[in-house]
C-alpha cells in the first residue's frame, strides 16, 4: 500500500465518522424537541433507519432552522442557569432587595453581632 491508499481509507473513516455523528445528534434533536409528538418522533427515527442519508438531509432541510434555535435556547438556558446557581452560592445578587438588606441586618442583630443602633442605621440606608 502506498499513501494515497491510507490517505483514501483515512478519508473514508473520517466521513463515516461524521456521518455516524450527524445521525446521531438528529435522533438526539428528535427526542429533545416538545414540539414533535410521539408519532412525530417515531416516523423521524423509522425515516432515518430505512433511508439514512436521504432522512438526514430531509431533516436538515426541514428542520434545521429549528435544531439551531432550539440549541441556542438550551444553551442561554444552561448559561442563565449556571449564573443563577454562582450567584446563590456566592451570596451575592446583582440588586438587592431593601427586604433582603433588612432581612440580614435583622439576622446580624439576633446573633449579636450588630447593635441596634447599628440595626436602625442599616435599615434606614437599606430603606433610602
Amino acid at each position: 500500500m502506498n499513501l494515497w491508499d491510507y490517505l483514501v481509507w483515512i478519508f473514508w473513516i473520517w466521513l463515516m465518522i461524521a456521518c455516524l455523528w450527524i445521525f446521531i445528534w438528529i435522533v438526539i434533536d428528535v427526542f429533545r424537541d416538545h414540539t414533535l409528538n410521539g408519532w412525530a418522533k417515531a416516523l423521524w427515527v423509522i425515516f432515518l433507519v430505512l433511508l439514512p442519508f436521504l432522512g438526514a438531509l430531509v431533516y436538515l432541510i426541514a428542520r434545521g432552522g429549528s435544531m439551531t434555535a432550539r440549541e441556542a435556547a438550551r444553551a442561554s438556558a444552561a448559561q442563565q442557569a449556571q449564573a443563577a446557581y454562582i450567584r446563590d452560592v456566592a451570596g451575592t445578587t446583582s440588586s438587592p432587595s431593601p427586604a433582603n438588606e433588612i432581612e440580614r441586618a435583622q439576622q446580624l442583630l439576633a446573633s449579636g453581632t450588630i447593635t441596634q443602633a447599628e440595626f436602625d442605621s442599616l435599615k434606614a440606608k437599606a430603606l433610602a
